[in-house]
């Protein structure tokens, strides 16, 4: 039986899985999400290869929590960082750079090496977990519209190009070729180009 080093049971493992989901984003680092094992996140969470399994039956579900954190984390820091009564240029300018910074504060494998990995049955799943982020931008392009600012497309489709454009920024980001800063400012300026109205 391991030790349990915290107050409560629960609280003892609200711990073992943050250091679950810390292992799969430094292994995700480094390696695609497809050649990640088990073994590989027991052994970097120091736990045993049976606890991970009392957590998590098999990779798949692993993932899918995973990446349920991620947005998770992603919601929250939207509901703080965006901007409230701010144009809806000004909001979609936050939201490409609040996504960008998240990429590299939550490391994580793309929708589609998960779904890769996992095969086209964990598509569905996946797809619901990330439902909430092309939400709120389906809702800030819908604003732009409305007021103007951008042309009238097919919102739920511009929101997931915008999404696939911000994605593809990860691995560069991770792999500090390239900054930030050089992230942000040429992602938004490829963004605001695309949906901007004609004047």
């Amino acid at each position: 039986m391991p030790k349990i080093s915290a107050g409560t049971l629960g609280e003892h493992r609200a711990q073992t899985v943050d250091r679950i989901f810390d292992a799969v984003a430094r292994l995700s680092r480094d390696r695609g999400i497809d050649t990640i094992s088990m073994t590989q996140v027991a052994t970097a969470a120091e736990v045993t290869r049976t606890a991970l399994y009392n957590y998590f039956p098999d990779k798949a579900a692993l993932l899918l929590a995973f990446t349920e954190r991620v947005t998770a984390y992603f919601i929250e820091s939207f509901e703080r960082g965006l901007p409230k009564n701010a144009d809806a240029t000004t909001r979609l300018r936050a939201f490409v750079r609040l996504q960008l910074r998240g990429l590299i504060a939550h490391p994580h494998p793309s929708a589609a090496e998960v779904t890769a990995a996992l095969g086209p049955e964990a598509y569905e799943a996946l797809a619901a977990h990330v439902a909430p982020m092309q939400r709120i931008l389906a809702g800030i392009l819908a604003e732009g519209v409305e007021s103007g600012e951008f042309r009238r497309t097919d919102i739920d489709a511009t929101a997931r190009s915008i999404l696939a454009v911000v994605g593809a920024e990860r691995l560069p980001l991770i792999a500090d070729a390239t900054t930030i800063r050089k992230s942000e400012r040429n992602v938004t300026a490829f963004v605001l180009a695309a949906v901007a109205a004609s004047r």
